[in-house]
């Protein structure tokens, strides 16, 4: 049987960065420190399991009144671009969201565009839509779950979006991170936010993660692997070649579609913080939306650098609240990843400063 679906704003089962007093940047937090600080956005999971084999899930980030009728800007940036990021062309062509943005597995991705496309045309003021451009991102969560079953449908993706909601969100192996890795340690789900000022009025950032990429952990500068803290992982790590990370950023600042792509630029950038090795396959994205609709009013380019920062910060700390929150897990064909012990990352960063 399948699991029910992860109460989407309960939260999450490991502490985080800040619990920790691994503090990243200058610019204040929002109060949950999450996408959902942005004011309309809020957040849902399905999480499916079904032991040993099967580890994955899915994600929805659904601004409010998002319609094809009410598009809201968006942007969208792809670092390396081995990946299935459904609806890249429109939003790239557009400027234009026109549904909420779901995360899951490589496999399912198709099945959840589908079923986020029945959902928006039984939407109130969906009744006469003839044209609807869904966007769903992916990671692939092969190394832990049997990909090839496409366990996520239909049900599981009304779940998520239908339970949607403010609050905490949830982080580490829940939805569409149930099953990644990232970095080689155990990954999934992870969210920061900031409040930048941006012409002398402040605004929100939020971030939101799915975290399941190559390379070498860095925290605070400081590399940091499973051996270096006395972990011996019995079996290896997925390749660097084959991970991905999927990034969306929500802002209420007044920004239009070219500035958004600007944003969703700089939010791929922050993954080199973090150890990312953008191999051969891996697809790493970034999707950017404001909640405002685009009537013309924009913030000056000069004014962004804060509003850049803090994406910056905001995308290092989500991935690393990905991996703290994160369980060790194991799965398909026996194989187990370990999580990141949050006991052992404070020694070492003690250690690395004495």
């Amino acid at each position: 049987m399948d699991q029910p679906p992860h109460p989407p704003s309960a939260p999450g089962a490991g502490r985080r960065s800040r619990d920790l007093g691994i503090v990243i940047g200058d610019t204040p937090t929002g109060p949950l420190d999450a996408i959902t600080d942005v004011p309309g956005v809020r957040v849902g999971h399905t999480t499916v399991r079904r032991h040993p084999d099967v580890h994955s899930g899915v994600t929805a980030v659904v601004p409010d009144m998002v319609s094809p009728r009410t598009p809201l800007p968006a942007g969208v940036f792809t670092g390396n671009g081995y990946g299935k990021l459904v609806g890249t062309t429109q939003l790239t062509e557009l400027g234009a969201l026109e549904t909420p943005v779901l995360l899951t597995s490589t496999l399912s991705a198709f099945r959840v565009a589908d079923a986020l496309v029945g959902w928006m045309l039984r939407r109130p003021g969906c009744e006469d839509t003839q044209s609807l451009n869904p966007v769903v991102g992916e990671c692939n969560d092969g190394f832990l779950s049997d990909i090839r079953s496409r366990p996520v449908r239909e049900e599981h993706v009304r779940a998520a979006l239908d339970g949607a909601s403010g609050g905490p969100v949830a982080e580490g192996c829940v939805g569409a991170g149930t099953g990644t890795v990232a970095l080689g340690f155990k990954a999934g789900i992870g969210t920061a936010s900031r409040t930048p000022e941006l012409a002398d009025r402040r605004c929100t950032v939020g971030v939101l993660v799915q975290a399941n990429f190559g390379g070498t952990l860095r925290v605070l500068g400081r590399t940091v692997t499973a051996r270096s803290l006395g972990l011996a992982p019995d079996d290896p790590a997925p390749v660097a070649e084959t991970g991905s990370c999927m990034i969306v950023v929500a802002t209420d600042a007044p920004l239009d579609a070219r500035q958004l792509t600007r944003v969703a630029r700089r939010a791929v950038f922050a993954l080199a913080r973090t150890g990312a090795a953008y191999g051969h396959g891996s697809g790493d994205y970034a999707v950017a939306f404001g909640t405002r609709p685009d009537t013309g009013a924009r913030a000056d380019d000069a004014a962004l650098g804060p509003l850049f920062e803090a994406v910056l910060d905001g995308v290092e700390e989500a991935v690393l609240n990905s991996l703290l929150a994160a369980t060790t897990t194991t799965g398909l064909h026996g194989r187990t990843v370990p999580a990141l012990p949050a006991d052992l990352l404070l020694d070492a960063l003690a250690a690395g400063r004495r």
